[in-house]
């Protein structure tokens, strides 16, 4: 049988795989717990039965369902079964708080950390089952309520400890406090909860999740973003790590490269969590106007708390305007696009990255209609060498980022793409080239090169795992299925 071996690439090594020299847990000893090695019938890369971190009977039947629906495309199958429960079965750790409540700490897969980001994401696609599932809607609610804790333990952090164990990256030149496993400032981390509660909200009707803790989040998001427009200075937050990858550590002092005061909010990290080049991040921005009008609403509904509504209402119109003053540009091959950051000076960065958000995955995200004629030039921009993070080579195509670097393309941003098309021979091509980039592994990696898929990196990455499975039963909830046989 032939072993997958996880390449290092010495010139591009991502953050990730450093932290991975933080983490408590061997990471490839791990990673043959849940995958075998490969071999040509397809036999389940799930872990055993007892060993699996959680375990949802609805989910389960969903899997059932479909591996009879996809019968006819038994490796599509076989890869929806191995992918779809990752995030269960590998990431989540649920129980009940002392006092009784539900609590979730979910990992990245192979790092031992909570990213407000990635556990927001990864748990996402389990949220339309829990109504028919009363223990996976306890475990989703525990996801809900742990991120509210973290953010108010600090909401400029991105990824957290179990508990105050100061595992992670406490040399780091920020205020690094125990709880605390990494603490870059992404506009993101603080939306991607929000998205999720809400969601979560709209589908159970649960509102209990909105307490005292909740009105802690909103305020604190309020405070952050509104110091981060950087109307009264640079405000209080700044970053620096002794390494030798310039997107992992901060220039100017820390705080970023200078922006003008234009009514949007500077996020210091993207969401692939390197440095912002300039510090406007249009995606991100766009995020922030539909958490805090999201916010808003749950506010008014269920807070019955006018004065803070308010203020997230008023905000967001805020940055919305200043989008669409400050972030379109006007392209000579596409005509008018969003930029992917700006600084309020004139300086645009036309560009995108595969990490969510993107400027590709704002119509997944619904940050912008699909039918808005910007969103669909600058989808035809990030697909195309003029973006200068897309890659086309031998064994696919896509977008990338200088986390990983040159030639890696991340199936996230194929996901996305076939995720917001309307094209189905479009979409029939982002699945087929899933299937043929796992490298034989039953899984989605995190990024792969061009031209060989079976240079990867990240063998155990659950959101990317948990987003294949979510977008499989998309298409076919949505009449697709004739694409995916």
């Amino acid at each position: 049988m032939k072993r997958i071996i996880l390449p290092i690439i010495a010139a591009t090594i991502s953050t990730t795989a450093i932290a991975q020299v933080h983490a408590e847990v061997d990471v490839n000893k791990r990673y043959e717990t849940v995958v075998a090695d490969n071999v040509k019938v397809y036999p389940s890369k799930r872990p055993p039965v007892d060993e699996r971190l959680f375990t949802s009977k609805k989910v389960e039947r969903v899997i059932k369902d479909m591996e009879k629906l996809l019968k006819k495309n038994p490796k599509l199958a076989w890869m929806f079964a191995n992918c779809f429960p990752n995030t269960l079965e590998t990431t989540v750790h649920y129980r009940k708080t002392a006092a009784g409540n539900d609590d979730t700490f979910v990992y990245t897969g192979d790092i031992p950390a909570m990213w407000l980001r990635d556990s927001g994401a990864q748990v996402w696609p389990y949220v339309q089952f829990a109504n028919e599932d009363e223990e996976l809607r306890h475990m989703i609610r525990g996801v809900i309520l742990r991120q509210f804790h973290c953010i108010n333990i600090d909401p400029y952090a991105n990824a957290f400890n179990d508990g105050p164990t100061e595992a992670g990256w406490q040399t780091d030149a920020t205020d690094m406090k125990p709880e605390v496993f990494e603490r870059k400032y992404e506009i993101d981390s603080m939306c991607y909860p929000i998205r999720l509660a809400f969601e979560y909200w709209q589908r159970t009707g649960d509102s209990s999740v909105f307490g005292d803790e909740w009105i802690s989040v909103v305020e604190n998001m309020l405070k952050v973003f509104c110091e981060q427009q950087r109307k009264d200075g640079r405000g209080t937050y700044h970053f620096f790590r002794v390494t030798d990858r310039t997107y992992d550590t901060v220039g100017w002092g820390g705080y970023g490269a200078p922006v003008k005061p234009i009514g949007l909010i500077a996020s210091v990290f993207r969401p692939s969590d390197d440095r912002t080049s300039l510090p406007f991040l249009v995606p991100s921005n766009f995020m922030a106007v539909s958490s805090l009008r999201k916010a808003a609403e749950i506010l008014t509904k269920v807070n019955n708390n006018k004065k803070l509504a308010d203020e997230c209402t008023a905000l967001a119109e805020e940055v919305h305007k200043a989008l669409m003053e400050y972030a379109v540009v006007e392209h000579p091959k596409y005509g008018k696009i969003y930029a992917f950051e700006v600084d309020g000076f004139g300086n645009r960065l036309l560009m995108d990255d595969a990490n969510v958000p993107s400027l590709l995955g704002m119509g997944y995200l619904g940050d912008v209609p699909l039918d808005d004629e910007i969103y669909q030039n600058t989808r035809r921009f990030v697909w195309s060498e003029d973006n200068p993070w897309f890659f086309r080579g031998k064994a696919g195509e896509g977008i990338g980022g200088p986390h990983i670097g040159y030639d890696m393309v991340w199936p996230m941003s194929i996901m996305m793409r076939a995720f917001t098309s309307t094209d189905d021979e479009e979409i029939r091509q982002c699945v087929q080239m899933l299937l043929n980039t796992d490298a034989g592994t039953g899984f989605i990696h995190e990024s792969f090169n061009k031209d060989d898929a079976s240079n990867y990196t990240r063998a155990w990455f659950a959101w990317q795992n948990t987003l294949f499975g979510e977008l499989i039963l998309h298409l076919v909830n949505n009449g697709k299925l004739n694409l995916l046989l």
